[in-house]
């Protein structure tokens, strides 16, 4: 039992006690009386339950409509650009070398995917794609 249990079993009390010493003419206003108590307790825990619950939903929309930061600057995307070009040259010197052209597409597609995984990481709404509300379900991007 918690402390405002306890004193809303005090209350209880004392309104009985009140009850037996000022008798039964008194009854209905000293119910009526602890009946408003326990509806001020209950109107406060419904309160608290429902702004508590108005702040988690605000939360959770500022959440989700709030553009994610950028995790790198204009340079070290700049940087991470020039970076896989450059090492682009000698990988596909060496796949084209060992493999042919098999070696050479799968060393292309090893840097595109590079390249598409720090763009997503960056930019994650740059391949999510949605679905339109329109009769012929056209992707839109």
């Amino acid at each position: 039992m918690d402390a405002r249990d306890a004193d809303l079993k005090k209350e209880l009390d004392a309104t009985l006690q009140a009850r037996r010493e000022l008798g039964e003419e008194y009854e209905s206003a000293l119910v009526d009386s602890f009946l408003e108590k326990v509806d001020q307790r209950i109107d406060g825990a419904v309160e608290r339950r429902v702004r508590r619950q108005v702040a988690e939903q605000q939360m959770a929309a500022a959440r989700d409509t709030r553009s994610p930061e950028p995790t790198d600057s204009w340079g070290e995307r700049f940087g991470f650009g020039i970076v896989s070009l450059v090492l682009a040259v000698p990988l596909s010197a060496i796949g084209g070398g060992v493999a042919g052209l098999p070696g050479l597409l799968v060393a292309w597609a090893g840097i595109v995917g590079v390249n598409a995984f720090q763009a997503a990481r960056v930019n994650p709404a740059l391949f999510r794609r949605r679905r339109t509300g329109g009769q012929d379900d056209a992707w839109e991007d």
